[in-house]
């Protein structure tokens, strides 16, 4: 089932939409299915579990750590990990370098900002993210990528706030982009979305014109979205493969 699946998504997605399977709590057998038919990117919100599945499966995959991510357990993810999508400190982002010098890499990462009105979020305040981006300390770093934003909405029902908290992150993503990385073609990515707001999520993402626009978010039926406004098109971008 898990085979025929992915097969059936692919088969409907343009060849430059990467697909990537949120794996959590899922057994290493069903990931086996899955990278059995073709998929290979794969993404884990807890260390353990992501390291003990990265040690049980092909080298090959391609692993993304999309829950928060405590300093202490950087150098455990740090030797393979292909993205970390919620840094929210300096203070993490000098412990991603450090670990990453010592493995001779460059970790691509998601800078998350607090766009919620809940205090239970994590993330930078704008301030914050812009006082970090100043830095010497950032600026001397060798051996991280910053390649976008990320940011999750209240969860409440109020469309019209939860639209106007992803308008903040897109606004948040344009000045980052014009004021520290105008050159830097590796800054693309916002990442946006949780159950239940995909579509205003969309919306957003459909008012917005060059770059590309990654909206990422679950929805009930365990199917996750990109919205890609460079080709105008609004294409499935991270399935949950196993519901």
């Amino acid at each position: 089932m898990i085979v025929e699946k992915i097969l059936q998504i692919k088969q409907a997605l343009p060849e430059s939409v990467q697909l990537i399977a949120v794996s959590k709590t899922k057994p290493v057998e069903a990931i086996v299915q899955a990278y059995q038919a073709g998929q290979r990117a794969f993404g884990e919100n807890k260390v353990q579990e992501l390291v003990d599945k990265h040690e049980a499966l092909p080298k090959d995959i391609e692993w993304h750590l999309i829950g928060h991510l405590q300093t202490n357990k950087v150098k455990y993810i740090a030797p393979f990990v292909h993205l970390i999508h919620a840094v929210d400190s300096l203070k993490l982002l000098k412990e991603i370098n450090k670990e990453a010098k010592k493995n001779n890499r460059i970790i691509s990462c998601l800078l998350q900002f607090h766009i919620a009105n809940e205090e239970t979020k994590f993330g930078l305040t704008f301030e914050e993210a812009t006082e970090l981006l100043g830095s010497r300390e950032f600026v001397e770093m060798e051996h991280v990528r910053i390649v976008g934003v990320m940011g999750m909405a209240s969860f409440v029902d109020d469309s019209e706030q939860i639209s106007d908290e992803f308008r903040t992150l897109y606004n948040y993503f344009q000045i980052l982009k014009s004021h520290h990385f105008k050159f830097n073609p590796d800054f693309k990515e916002i990442s946006m979305g949780m159950s239940g707001d995909y579509q205003l999520a969309i919306e957003e993402g459909s008012t917005i014109f060059g770059g590309r626009l990654l909206i990422f978010f679950q929805i009930k039926c365990g199917l996750f979205f990109k919205h890609d406004r460079q080709n105008e098109s609004l294409s499935l971008c991270l399935i949950k493969l196993f519901i």
